[in-house]
């Protein structure tokens, strides 16, 4: 396959994401209301095919309805109203939410509603008898139940959507673990998870130089698990080292790598400027989409297949323009 096919400008489907139905804009709400996205609705809607879903409403709690908390153990709180903690709903909550979670194996991510009991990434209250909360925070009882499923799944709140980094790393990836069941999906074998990672390379280094390292040495050919064994270790590492916002000082090592392979097909004096701007990037001075902007332009001219191929030039669509904020 050519660089083309596999790039996130060049996709010709939306990719499947799940959502919490109150960001686009549905009254599922305790209140009666909504909490609609912009960002998720009219932005990131021109790549997502959104596959919406409120547990509470799924299991029949109305609305306008009273208010829903965590109680108990942070490590395994119960659901109960506000008004009415004698009454625990988990059971009812998580038979539907469970149901639901079941038939989510082909989505590539999954946005989610800050703050909530159900929906929750992280940091939610859970009441002691006492009427305080426990120092101790936990996730939203729906998402602890979809992470346990599908612990490699990108997750992210709408409202650490606002961070430019935590925006960054969610949108690399999800299109990155869309990349990676479309190139080893039924019927792969090793030479297409070989093909995956050699356009994978400087992404991963731009995370881990270790991982980078153990990532080939896992393809070298001296491992001997069976296939299957191989791609879902290869796939859990590589989507565990992706969940941490890349470093300024590792993207500058990857930049500088890249321009050595201009090394003897441009002049001294622009290796030097790209250099420059490299050194501008990593005094905080320019953003990323900066330098990564100047040396594709030369890699595009003068670079082989194999570096014209890095996942790493274009990780997400570029009218995102998402590498102009970090």
């Amino acid at each position: 396959m050519t660089h083309i096919e596999h790039s996130p400008d060049q996709l010709s489907h939306k990719i499947p994401v799940g959502i919490s139905s109150c960001l686009l804009g549905d009254n599922v709400r305790y209140n009666g209301g909504h909490s609609h996205s912009d960002y998720c609705d009219k932005v990131l809607t021109k790549y997502f095919d959104y596959q919406k879903f409120c547990p509470e409403m799924a299991a029949g709690f109305g609305t306008p309805r009273p208010t829903l908390r965590l109680e108990g153990d942070p490590n395994s709180p119960r659901m109960t109203f506000s008004k009415n903690a004698e009454e625990d709903v988990s059971d009812v909550f998580m038979a539907a939410s469970n149901k639901y979670i079941e038939k989510l194996s082909h989505l590539d991510g999954y946005i989610l509603m800050k703050k909530s009991p159900s929906c929750g990434l992280e940091r939610i209250k859970v009441y002691q008898e006492n009427g305080h909360p426990h120092m101790q925070r936990s996730a939203g009882m729906f998402t602890k139940a979809l992470r346990q499923r599908y612990p490699l799944l990108p997750m992210e709140e709408d409202g650490r959507l606002n961070d430019p980094m935590l925006r960054e790393n969610f949108l690399l990836r999800v299109f990155t673990h869309h990349d990676f069941r479309q190139s080893l999906g039924e019927g792969a074998r090793m030479k297409d998870l070989i093909a995956f990672h050699s356009r994978y390379k400087y992404m991963v280094m731009a995370h881990s130089q270790p991982i980078y390292r153990k990532l080939g040495r896992m393809l070298s050919g001296n491992d001997t698990r069976p296939f299957h064994a191989l791609k879902d270790a290869y796939f859990e590492t590589l989507m565990t080292t992706l969940s941490q916002p890349a470093k300024r000082k590792n993207h500058c090592n990857v930049l500088m790598h890249l321009v050595g392979y201009l090394k003897h097909a441009v002049d001294v004096s622009v290796r030097k400027d790209i250099l420059d701007v490299v050194e501008q990037y990593r005094r905080g001075e320019v953003n990323l989409a900066t330098p990564v902007t100047l040396l594709h332009h030369y890699i595009k001219h003068y670079g082989s297949e194999y570096i014209n191929q890095q996942s790493y030039f274009i990780p997400y669509p570029s009218p995102l323009g998402i590498r102009n904020t970090v």
